[in-house]
């Protein structure tokens, strides 16, 4: 009898989510299931108040379900946050470096990575300036870079461009592309910003308002490079916005 191999990088089974007890009990995530491929590109989609962030929070550990489960299959699970969360009195260098200190990361090795993940966001030459001295995309390239810093097969992105502007952003998602396919790794980004989704996305898994579940899966079958103003990918988007109308004005009556 040949063994079934399980290609999954991420297993998300059954998993629901609730906060508080008796009449303040809230249903975050409810019964949420799906699987994540090796080095696949997946969009968590949908209003705000759905469980996304909610969700991620559980993959990475550092919340549990109420009931069911994740498994990563033994792969380290890395976190960007929204906001770039860099530590004010550490340099650009030192605030990618950090993940590798806590790592016992030797001193010699950890300023080699710095210069090569910054050199991979694209800011060779600054690893002495203070999260002060940088622009908002600069600041959130930096995040970038600590991300991959903890050297991650699985990266959790919650909504990391959602406060900058449309051209900083979309500068962005070339250069988060870029990244994705040249190291491999399996990206689970949070957004309630459909085009977006649409044009970094391999699938979106479109989850219905609270509670969180999994109203549909889309695959987008757009060729890459995709720009986010093309016509497929607002043909996509399109569809995918009637259907999540449907999921607030179900979850509003």
């Amino acid at each position: 009898m040949t063994a079934v191999i399980d290609a999954s990088a991420v297993r998300i089974d059954g998993v629901s989510r609730a906060f508080g007890s008796g009449p303040h009990r809230v249903q975050a995530l409810d019964n949420v299931s799906f699987n994540v491929r090796p080095g696949e590109f997946v969009c968590l989609l949908g209003a705000s108040g759905c469980g996304k962030s909610t969700l991620l929070g559980i993959l990475a550990g550092i919340d549990r379900p109420s009931s069911g489960g994740v498994d990563v299959g033994g792969r380290k699970v890395g976190l960007m946050f929204q906001d770039s969360a860099l530590l004010p009195w550490l340099t650009a260098g030192g605030n990618i470096a950090l993940p590798m200190k806590i790592r016992g990361v030797p001193r010699a090795d950890r300023a080699s990575r710095v210069e090569e993940l910054l050199a991979m966001v694209r800011l060779a030459g600054l690893a002495d300036k203070r999260p002060h001295e940088l622009s908002g995309g600069m600041r959130q390239r930096v995040s970038l870079a600590r991300a991959f810093a903890q050297d991650a097969d699985v990266l959790c992105m919650d909504e990391p461009f959602g406060a900058l502007d449309a051209m900083t952003r979309d500068l962005l998602h070339d250069e988060l592309e870029r990244i994705w396919r040249e190291t491999g790794v399996t990206v689970l980004f949070v957004t309630h910003d459909v085009r977006e989704a649409v044009r970094l996305g391999d699938r979106i898994v479109l989850l219905s308002s609270r509670p969180g579940r999994v109203a549909e899966i889309f695959d987008v079958g757009i060729d890459r490079p995709r720009r986010i103003d093309a016509p497929e990918v607002a043909a996509l988007a399109v569809t995918i916005t009637a259907r999540l109308r449907a999921e607030v004005s179900r979850h509003g009556r």
